[in-house]
């Protein structure tokens, strides 16, 4: 029964079903065991030491099963040896920080972020916050699982040590420093409507917002007691924008905000109700990030538009592509010290967050760039569009290998890359496709200097993938 769960459970990069089954308090038990061996393992191998290096730090999030899970997940860790410091109800962003306040050997955040309620998991965090996912360690939390050795024993088996923890005041400190003076006291006030989602921004907001006085907060959706959602906490799909949208124009905000399920990624919409392409967003943002660090790397997902590259290069820095994905955004940022990364899912990433997402960092970058600037959101990002972007469409395929032959076979002149899929730039319109890791899906974002054009190469390279899938 154990093994059949864990593969149904275990994803790319974290843990993540529908609960009870196949996510069960028998699976969390087990993860729990084995990511307190794994950390274990990694402790002694990297030389990791201080006084918390054999605690482990849990947070959950506001979802029904949540409570269940995490008393599990804690007895599986404590089974191992190692101590549990639960800091509560808390957003994934603040279970990273907790690891580096701390000096934890690594954390967990129960959560399944932007799934429905039904759903939850496990993220999975080393020391110094960085990811656990296949590739980096989740396999071998998996294997460890699996193992004899992890199945729930008795409570007389429980060795390791509990104790809770409020660090919401030094949380609160910390990203604080990181917001413009003149809305810390008040001299620029910005209102702003926020949709918590009925996630873990509605939480967290009031415990870092509450009291700063150039912040007036139109407050949508911040009850998450009920662990059930008004709309999908999945802030990508344009549909779950329409009350941020609603509230700005009905109140004058400056610009909305509207945050996933656990608070770790964003989108925004700017004064007008106009979504806000989180590649366009990062180019806005090159310029504070580059003001304490010049001439430093910026990591942008490689769907971004040009005008990504183009921005970082007239402000001085250095482009960076990464593959899409959290694990790899976080790694290179580590490898070439980018004070900031940024995905077209919303996930923004932080040198002073550790390289880790935060969709609150991300907010207050926001705040303070509109502050600084004076300008409203939307002329700050219009100089930013200035090309015709299809979105990313998807194509059905009975063979990927077969359609990417025959996609650089009709374009033999372009320059290729192959870093994550394949990347096609033809001069005046370039594209990315990437096979889905769930589905028999080719994933293909287009851009182009015009409407016209990025419509006809769209149609034109469709045709060489598959069966366009809308949904």
């Amino acid at each position: 029964m154990a093994a059949a769960a864990l593969d149904r459970c275990y994803k790319a990069y974290d843990v993540r079903a529908v609960y009870p089954d196949p996510l069960s308090e028998e699976v969390a038990y087990r993860t729990g065991f084995a990511t307190a061996q794994f950390l274990a393992e990694r402790t002694q191998a990297t030389g990791f030491s201080g006084a918390m290096c054999r605690h482990v730090v849990v947070g959950h999030d506001m979802r029904k099963s949540s409570p269940k899970l995490v008393a599990a997940l804690k007895r599986g860790i404590r089974a191992y040896g190692l101590g549990v410091v639960d800091v509560g109800m808390v957003d994934t962003p603040f279970v990273y920080f907790a690891i580096n306040h701390l000096g934890a050997c690594g954390g967990v955040q129960v959560t399944a972020s932007h799934n429905p309620a039904h759903y939850n998991g496990f993220k999975i965090s080393q020391a110094h916050a960085k990811p656990v996912g296949m590739g980096s360690g989740l396999e071998r939390v998996k294997e460890l699982a699996q193992a004899d050795a992890a199945a729930p024993g008795s409570d007389v088996d429980i060795t390791g040590i509990e104790a809770k923890q409020d660090l919401w005041k030094p949380y609160r400190d910390h990203l604080l420093k990181r917001l413009d003076s003149r809305v810390l006291d008040g001299s620029v006030t910005l209102k702003i409507a926020v949709d918590a989602s009925n996630g873990m921004a509605g939480t967290a907001m009031p415990r870092v917002c509450d009291g700063v006085a150039g912040l007036d907060l139109a407050r949508i959706n911040f009850d998450n007691s009920t662990g059930e959602f008004v709309h999908e906490p999945n802030p990508l799909v344009e549909a779950n924008l329409a009350q941020t949208r609603e509230a700005v124009a009905k109140t004058g905000a400056h610009f909305g905000v509207c945050f996933d399920g656990d608070a770790d990624r964003c989108m925004i919409v700017d004064e007008q109700g106009t979504p806000v392409g989180c590649d366009l967003l990062l180019a806005a943002l090159v310029k504070d990030a580059l003001k304490d660090s010049p001439g430093a790397a910026i990591v942008y997902d490689l769907r971004s538009s040009r005008a990504v590259r183009e921005a970082i290069e007239a402000a001085g820095g250095v482009p960076v592509e990464s593959r899409v994905g959290h694990v790899f955004m976080k790694a290179r940022l580590a490898e070439t010290a980018a004070p900031i990364g940024g995905e077209l899912s919303g996930h923004f990433y932080f040198a002073d967050m550790w390289n880790t997402d935060s969709g609150l960092r991300a907010f207050l970058a926001v705040c303070s760039m509109v502050a600084r600037e004076g300008k409203p959101l939307s002329q700050l990002i219009a100089p930013f569009r200035k090309y015709a972007q299809s979105g990313e469409v998807n194509f059905k395929t009975d063979d990927t290998a077969k359609a990417l032959e025959r996609l650089l076979a009709k374009y033999p002149s372009a320059q290729v890359t192959k870093l994550d899929g394949v990347s096609l730039d033809v001069g005046d319109w370039w594209c990315n496709v990437r096979a889905s890791n769930t589905e028999p899906l080719l994933r293909l974002n287009l851009e182009s200097a015009s409407a016209a054009l990025t419509g006809a190469k769209l149609h034109e390279v469709g045709a060489l993938l598959g069966e366009r899938v809308d949904h």
